[in-house]
């Protein structure tokens, strides 16, 4: 799957220069969580979102230092988050740093960015242009959407085979001591593994197996000769 089937389009934005207590009322009414700042001309310039909002003194949570850290802190970081918590327009509380992908781009590297940089929402733009976000949230739901696989009736024989070759994929799996034997689209797994974790993804693997019914686990932990 790519952005293009996920993104939430068109997206909710924000100006540079609307005011935070305004952007603060939209993520309320909108039930959102962050908005893409955009320029006059829809270019994106930033990107808001409540973790930006959480040490603000109209409510009293900007951050408090003992003299002790605002000594090693620096007068420039101090100065950032007194912006940060103080200023009244979006321009200078936003990220300007953003992360962005195309509609084309793969869903496992959207996934991927989003675990590397610890960010939860990439905004899609197509030649310049927002044209969407995708969220993990999106990730989620097209979890929750997605279709079972086609059931196609296959022989045990065959489905030993495919799981068979399917271990052999796999660079982290030690397989070789494991039979698996296939019955009426039901694997037992017997032998033995290296580990249990590498005991559970063996199991997960076999399930993914198209026609396998159920998977009983009857392998050991123990060394591999």
């Amino acid at each position: 799957m790519k952005a293009s089937d996920v993104m939430a389009s068109p997206v909710i934005t924000v100006k540079p220069y609307d005011s935070v207590k305004k952007v603060a009322e939209l993520f309320i009414r909108r039930g959102i969580s962050a908005a893409p700042v955009v320029d006059d001309h829809g270019k994106l310039v930033g990107i808001i979102s409540e973790g930006d909002l959480l040490h603000r003194d109209e409510i009293g949570t900007e951050r408090q230092h003992s003299r002790w850290v605002r000594f090693f802190t620096g007068d420039h970081d101090l100065a950032k988050e007194y912006i940060k918590s103080h200023a009244l327009k979006v321009v200078d509380v936003m990220r300007r740093d953003v992360l962005s992908a195309t509609p084309d781009t793969p869903l496992q590297e959207i996934a991927t960015l989003m675990e590397r940089k610890t960010i939860k929402r990439v905004p899609i733009l197509r030649n310049g242009q927002l044209v969407g976000i995708v969220s993990r949230a999106n990730l989620v739901q097209a979890i929750a959407a997605s279709g079972a696989k086609l059931e196609i009736p296959l022989s045990d024989s065959v489905i030993r085979e495919k799981l068979l070759a399917h271990f052999k994929t796999l660079p982290w799996a030690h397989t070789s001591l494991i039979n698996p034997v296939v019955t009426d689209g039901i694997v037992n797994l017997w032998g033995v593994i290296d580990s249990s974790v590498e005991r559970t993804a063996v199991r997960v693997a076999s399930e993914t197996i198209p026609g396998v019914r159920a998977v009983n686990d009857h392998m050991v932990i123990g060394p591999l000769q």
